[in-house]
Order: structure tokens, then sequence, then C-alpha cells
């Protein structure tokens, strides 16, 4: 597992799964941590910029919050994906993350499933 820190403060962790890479934010990520999410989101982009990643399973189950800055990473992680002709599936989340993917309609673009087993097998297929 890695993870990105930003100031002694673990942002996401990571696993990687043959061509999928699992993102895990470890804090809720709401609009007062918008420059820690900037910060780790360009580190992450050089990490997905270097590899062999196709795919990605946004997994929230440490949890239950994000703000729209979160939502815009999430977006150019789906964007990154696609160009790569890969998918993006969130599982693990919780009602009220659930509620701003469908309020953002962004539930129409990414599957959701309960269990991050689930998630990586929608990925494969």
């Amino acid at each position: 597992m890695t993870t990105l820190v930003e100031k002694g403060e673990r942002i996401f962790e990571f696993e990687l799964h043959d061509d999928t890479l699992v993102v895990v934010p470890v804090i809720n990520l709401r609009e007062s941590d918008y420059l820690k999410i900037e910060e780790a989101a360009t580190d992450l982009f050089q990490l997905l910029d270097r590899s062999r990643y196709q795919n990605i399973v946004l997994d929230f189950y440490k949890t239950d919050f994000y703000g729209s800055t979160a939502l815009s990473l999430f977006v150019k992680l789906w964007k990154w994906v696609r160009n790569r002709k890969g998918r993006l599936v969130c599982c693990n989340i919780s009602e009220h993350e659930q509620e701003i993917l469908e309020v953002a309609h962004l539930d129409l673009l990414w599957p959701i499933c309960e269990t991050r087993s689930e998630a990586l097998r929608l990925v494969r297929e």
C-alpha cells in the first residue's frame, strides 16, 4: 500500500490490482482541505501518468464526506480513465457521499458497488 502525505497527514492510500489502482481517501475531504487535496491530486496524476493503470476504484470505506474540490478531482480521474479506455468505479460509499453523486448526476456515469471486490470485478468486465 502506498500513501500520499501532505504535511504529515495522509490524504490517500493506494493499492494496485493488476491494471487497476484502488484509491482510498483516508480523511473526509472537506473544502477547508482544498490545498491538501490539490497538492495530493498533483502527486496522484504524476503517479498515474508514469503508470500502466487503466482503471480506478475509489474506495470510500474510511470516509463519509467529500466536498466540491474532491468531487472535481474525481471527475478528473474519470476523464483520465476514459482516455485510457478504462473504467472508474466507486465502492463503500456512505449515504451522504451517495447523495452528492446523485445530485451531481455522477451516479449515472460511475458504477457504485457495495464492496471493493465487487468493484474490482466490475472494472474487469
